[in-house]
């Protein structure tokens, strides 16, 4: 291990088991009662989205690496067996689908207390229903069901990995005859998974769209002579790795769609079917669809795809809902006549999803019609699907502004977006670059030049999260515009990084990966741990998402066994245990997603602050570029040393995170503190001059 001490090994946690530790504090959400009712059954959405996920990338790598048995740079393989982690990993995700099943059967009775019925089809009661299930289907429904009859299914049909199927099974009654089988896929566009029902005294009904099918399957399959029919639901989880080939007769675009194309054919990593199918139609099924033992068959409820409870519709009941939390008004920005011109006063500051991301939008709308703008720049890693960030760029195009976007093609399942939206850009005139192979663009920049006087100025915004309005309304990030004219240059380089084919630039107040950022993370933690050994007081909060690099991992516990005080807060897989008392890890998770990137240490009385879009993972400190820029702004400082505090403080949401699986919550009964309300409440004070 380079430049340092080894460690002893049984101190790290595997990433994938870290990882499933992180999404059983999503499942801890769903199951708390401080939460209300529907945002309970939200969490257990989320929980299944990030599972499929997790199989989708994590396990098929590690089901690659099982399979063809080649050297990779897999973390931790010195210490931790893929085939061991596979195993575990199998028998921890069954206890945590007991669990969520569990969890889902509570919330459903408290709903029904509540006066909110999900219903199957064999529970409806009332003739208003009955009449109802017949007219959507009629009217709604139908025309995008489309049984396959599995006598004649074509084996090389590719079962979609986002879908559900019903298999059906159909046989008389009456005669011991061999059933027949048939496969519906369950739609989920453009109908909503959920049909709400008529509402009857004052109660309402909830149906999942799985059992307005099951309802109408004499109907669906009238042409046959059968007169029973049952459903029982089955799911795929494919391989979502990306191969890349390297033909260089294509342009990178048409690569990435080629291997678009590819994953919709990837390898079945999970085959999760309900446990009541009965035995023979799973091996008549398994058999058709190409099942085999080496795959990971998971039996479940009768309903899967539970991530589609993230769209749980909104039925009125206010109370059942967290109370709105408008973004609090930017004391400098709300009613700014030019955004320029109070960068150019001092930095401003933006805390999403606490303050508005419009805020953005108004940066380049602005840069967009004055006339003194010459360019823009910008990387996009993530988009939303109905973007102003793209129509603000596309309006400066068409104003004459030499608009140019670094649009990363390889961020993982936006691929397809991000080619759509860079035809877009390109049909109206604006520059787009493309990433390469093995280097992905993860930089959260814009940068404004503007002409002021007889020189050019920047206008540069650096930020820990994607240009997305969507999730900058759920995730908490930190956006920084600065007309300091060092950053603004630095930042230019970056972007002629992009342009002159990567080559090699040095940089003074910036630390990009991968030239340099491992070499400041690692020369930091050296210098805590030197000022700590000669006896000068040294500590640092490191917030991530993920620390799963071991050669940084490394580092903080020599640092921590010198005498620094070191406080993480990390909210998905973290490699590390806590030592002694110097160590201490705690992950938030609550209403909204911890999602900035803050580094800051002390030595002495010497104070340092940087946000950054790199956690400290192999891949970002030397596969991707990757951003870490010092706050200059005092007041900025303040405010986000603050933020760090109150976190730190927090007796609501956080958990421990010490490697023993338990997430134990940290509780202070004297003063509860619940980060993200106290932190919402810091930006309401309209003081405030950041």
């Amino acid at each position: 291990m380079k430049n340092s001490i080894f460690i002893n090994h049984e101190l790290y946690v595997n990433r994938e088991l870290s990882w499933l530790d992180f999404n059983d504090r999503v499942l801890q959400e769903a199951e708390c009662h401080d939460n209300p009712l529907l945002e309970r059954i939200k969490f257990l959405g989320i929980f299944s989205n990030n599972q499929d996920e997790f199989f989708r990338v994590r396990v098929a790598t590690l089901k690659r690496i099982v399979k063809f048995r080649k050297k990779s740079e897999y973390e931790y393989n010195r210490y931790y067996s893929p085939d061991k982690i596979l195993a575990e990993i199998t028998r921890r995700i069954v206890t945590q689908q007991k669990k969520l099943l569990s969890i889902y059967r509570h919330i459903t009775r408290e709903m029904a207390t509540a006066g909110i019925h999900i219903i199957n089809e064999k529970e409806i009661k009332h003739p208003e229903h009955h009449a109802f299930m017949t007219s959507y289907f009629d009217n709604k429904l139908r025309t995008f069901v489309f049984p396959i009859m599995m006598r004649n299914f074509n084996p090389e049909t590719v079962l979609r990995d986002k879908s559900i199927y019903l298999g059906i099974e159909l046989k008389y009654s009456a005669k011991a005859t061999v059933p027949e089988y048939a496969l519906i896929e369950v739609p989920s566009e453009p109908l909503s998974r959920f049909v709400v029902l008529p509402e009857i005294k004052g109660n309402k009904y909830v149906m999942f769209i799985d059992d307005i099918i099951r309802y109408n399957l004499k109907d669906i399959f009238r042409n046959f002579n059968q007169d029973s029919y049952k459903a029982y639901t089955i799911k795929f989880t494919r391989d979502a790795e990306l191969e890349i080939d390297n033909d260089i007769s294509k342009s990178f675009m048409e690569i990435i769609s080629d291997s678009l194309k590819q994953r919709k054919t990837g390898n079945p990593v999970r085959f999760v079917i309900d446990k009541d199918m009965p035995t023979d139609m799973l091996k008549y099924f398994s058999k058709r669809i190409g099942i085999t033992n080496d795959d990971a068959v998971v039996y479940s409820g009768r309903y899967h795809n539970f991530k589609d409870l993230m769209s749980f519709p909104n039925l009125g009941n206010s109370e059942l809902k967290f109370p709105p939390q408008p973004a609090a008004a930017h004391a400098r920005l709300e009613k700014a006549r030019s955004i320029f011109a109070e960068v150019r006063k001092k930095d401003v500051m933006l805390n999403f999803p606490y303050q508005s991301f419009r805020h953005i939008i108004d940066f380049l709308r602005e840069a967009s019609i004055d006339p003194a703008v010459r360019s823009i720049k910008m990387t996009i890693y993530r988009i939303g699907n109905n973007s102003n960030v793209i129509n603000a760029l596309i309006n400066a195009a068409r104003n004459g502004k030499n608009v140019t976007v670094f649009m990363e093609l390889q961020a993982r399942f936006d691929e397809e977006n991000n080619i759509f939206w860079s035809t877009r850009l390109q049909e109206e005139g604006v520059r787009v670059i493309h990433s390469i192979p093995g280097l992905k663009v993860h930089a959260k920049l814009i940068s404004v030049k503007r002409t002021e006087g007889r020189k050019e100025e920047y206008y540069t915004n650096i930020g820990t999260g994607n240009f997305n309005e969507a999730t900058a309304s759920i995730y908490c990030d930190v956006s920084i515009m600065t007309a300091n004219q060092q950053i603004g240059h630095e930042v230019n380089m970056v972007f002629e990084m992009f342009e002159a084919s990567y080559r090699s630039f040095d940089f003074s107040y910036l630390h990009v990966s991968p030239l340099g950022l491992r070499d400041f993370t690692e020369k930091m933690l050296d210098e805590l741990i030197a000022a700590a050994s000669s006896g000068i007081e040294a500590s640092a909060i490191i917030k991530l998402n993920n620390i799963v690099d071991e050669d940084v991992a490394n580092k903080i516990y020599q640092a921590a066994n010198a005498g620094v005080k070191i406080d993480i807060i990390v909210r998905g897989m973290c490699v590390l245990q806590p030592i002694k008392d110097n160590l201490r890890i705690r992950s938030i998770v609550g209403r909204y997603l911890e999602h900035s990137r803050v580094i800051y240490y002390k030595i002495g009385n010497d104070e340092h602050i940087y946000i950054t879009s790199a956690d400290w993972m192999k891949r970002n400190l030397d596969h991707r570029i990757e951003i870490l820029c010092p706050v200059l702004d005092k007041d900025a400082r303040i405010v986000l040393k603050r933020m760090l505090d109150v976190q730190l403080a927090d007796s609501v949401k956080a958990r421990l995170v010490n490697g023993k699986l338990n997430n134990s919550f940290v509780t202070d009964s004297n003063s509860p503190i619940l980060s993200q309300d106290a932190i919402y409440e810091m930006f309401l004070d309209k003081s405030l001059k950041v």
